[in-house]
């Protein structure tokens, strides 16, 4: 389990399996903080596990006391803004970027919103942001970071939970963990 000081952060590009990790990691036994201001609906049917002052980094800060001892969820790019006095641990979520691109289309769509950049540039902008902040993350003495690719998760969740379990301290409901593995909700597969 993290230590009541620390701040865990469930972060990633967005549809990247953020969601799921969150209730997985409450399953196990992970205190959230989550407002549930955006409730669920047919993208993500489980709740969306968002707290919206996140939002506001760096220009607020004052909620970060709040999130001790507990996990938060967070697009990558805030991960710039976390003050560097503190130290976090970090699950960094990747998934296939035809996967990724796939299910934001699909949520924009249903959402009546029009993609801003076509599918290329899109994935463009998504590759460079990761390629930076991993190069960046690796620079960062205040952040342990931990990557789990959401395709793993759920085609090899053992394996997957094990390491989660292991980065927390191994204190983890792990059969909990594994309950909360829905694969009919993986709607957006790459093949190939």
């Amino acid at each position: 389990m993290i230590q009541p000081h620390e701040i865990l952060i469930v972060a990633g590009l967005p549809r990247s399996g953020t969601s799921m990790t969150m209730k997985m990691l409450e399953a196990g036994g992970v205190p959230v903080l989550a407002d549930h201001q955006r409730v669920a609906d047919e993208d993500n049917p489980k709740g969306y596990y968002e707290y919206e002052r996140v939002k506001q980094l760096p220009a607020d800060t004052a909620w970060l006391p709040k999130a001790e001892g507990k996990v938060v969820k967070m697009v990558s790019m805030l991960l710039y803004d976390l003050p560097t006095d503190r130290h976090y641990k970090v699950i960094f979520m990747r998934r296939t970027m035809a996967e990724i691109l796939a299910s934001q289309k699909k949520m924009l769509l249903r959402n009546n919103q029009d993609m801003i950049v076509d599918d290329v540039e899109m994935k463009e902008l998504f590759e460079a942001h990761l390629q930076n902040i991993m190069a960046w993350l690796k620079q960062q003495t205040h952040l342990e970071i931990l990557y789990v690719w959401y395709n793993d998760l759920l085609q090899h969740s053992d394996r997957e939970i094990i390491k989660l379990n292991n980065f927390l301290g191994g204190n983890l409901n792990t059969a909990a963990m594994q309950a909360v593995i829905d694969t009919t909700l993986y709607r957006n597969r790459a093949y190939g």
